[in-house]
């Protein structure tokens, strides 16, 4: 396995023949169309001549000693039917975003179809599904106060317990994942109490426990969105954690890199300050914004693109891609009429950099956010650098 990055005038078929790999395996790996058209600074996966076409183990994913990771991701239930099937030969578990709840403590429940697709191909490839909780508001927005109505109210508390347990059971969740963000400073305890009674049921049942973290680089850490959230409480009391190391780049913030390496690897090493590494999942976007420019505060918004769209943006507008090596990032310039903008996304390398982090510090493994746009390229890699840990 290779990372090449491509230089103006490569062609495809070139960069096959150097490496002795059929450029339609190179096409599939990095999921080029005809006419094959690529971009100055594109990073390729070159996988091994040998590797299976269609997704599977082959040369290159059986050869040398690799840790065994888990792999996960959040999946909506509108998620495409082909997307998911392919992602999840290389998942050891899938989150369905998602539950919610009321102040009262009853479960407001996912379109009921989308949640059946992504739990029969689960049950398939053999992959832990877990029910995602989140306190999404009518709006579809997070709601602390919505969180707070619950953690103060112990009976609202016992009435959820018994109803996740009754859809975990009957459905064959493997694992409740709790996304509560922007919890108060008031309510950091309550939530620690909630994540002891819940794991004490789901436990008995074989059922993990697991929380998404806020990406905190110190316990004193001020602003909403890290005041409620208590990493070495929750490790403890948790059965895993996801931190959420995304986000830095997003709608209506500056131009930067979704998840530069050198703010992830301060979240993560924080993190393993104070949970032990083999609880933690390192979080990885699946996806990138383009800004106009200039950038202008409360009025630029950035819209999302993923990965294949954002390198054929650069392909069509004849960019160049850059490569950050402080974010470990890739990003480019284009120009759309009399508007100039900048695109800031995730590719091979940036992906690579995180696998790099995740086994220096010893994590447990990754979870995407999200799965809904394929990223083949970063799960052929996965399965170079890890044994993706799969449900017996």
């Amino acid at each position: 396995m290779q990372i090449e990055t491509v230089k103006a005038g490569d062609t495809l078929y070139a960069i096959g023949r150097t490496f002795g790999v059929d450029y339609r395996l190179l096409a599939w790996a990095n999921q080029i169309e005809p006419p094959y058209r690529l971009a100055a600074g594109q990073a390729l996966f070159i996988p091994d001549g040998g590797w299976n076409r269609g997704g599977g183990k082959g040369a290159a994913g059986a050869k040398g000693a690799r840790p065994v990771a888990w792999m996960g991701g959040y999946a909506y239930p509108w998620i495409d039917p082909m997307v998911l099937e392919e992602t999840a030969d290389y998942l050891s578990g899938i989150s369905v975003f998602s539950y919610g709840f009321t102040g009262e403590g009853d479960l407001v429940l996912p379109e009921a179809a989308g949640e059946r697709r992504i739990l029969a191909a689960a049950a398939r490839r053999h992959v832990c599904p877990a029910l995602v909780l989140a306190p999404l508001g009518a709006d579809g927005k997070f709601n602390n106060r919505l969180v707070s109505a619950l953690l103060q109210n112990l009976k609202a508390q016992r009435r959820l317990i018994g109803q996740l347990w009754n859809v975990a059971e009957a459905l064959g969740y493997g694992e409740i994942n709790l996304d509560f963000e922007y919890v108060l400073a008031e309510d950091q305890t309550a939530f620690i109490e909630f994540v002891v009674r819940l794991r004490a049921v789901m436990n008995v049942f074989g059922i993990r426990v697991t929380v998404a973290l806020a990406p905190k680089v110190s316990a004193d850490q001020r602003g909403l969105l890290y005041e409620g959230i208590d990493y070495r409480g929750l490790g403890k009391t948790a059965d895993g954690v996801f931190l959420m190391t995304y986000e830095w780049g997003y709608t209506y913030g500056p131009p930067m890199a979704v998840a530069p390496l050198h703010m992830v690897r301060r979240v993560a090493e924080y993190a393993v300050s104070e949970i032990e590494p083999g609880k933690i999942l390192l979080g990885i976007p699946n996806y990138g914004y383009d800004w106009p420019l200039p950038y202008e505060r409360g009025v630029t918004k950035a819209r999302s693109l993923g990965t294949q769209e954002a390198i054929r943006l650069a392909v069509d507008h004849g960019a160049e891609i850059l490569y950050d090596k402080t974010a470990q990032s890739p990003y480019f310039y284009y120009q759309d009429g009399d508007t100039r903008h900048v695109v800031w996304f995730e590719d091979i390398r940036s992906v690579s950099a995180k696998f790099a982090l995740l086994k220096e510090l010893g994590l447990a493994g990754a979870g995407y956010w999200q799965l809904m746009r394929l990223f083949r390229a970063a799960w052929l890699l996965a399965e170079n650098e890890f044994r993706i840990w799969k449900e017996s």
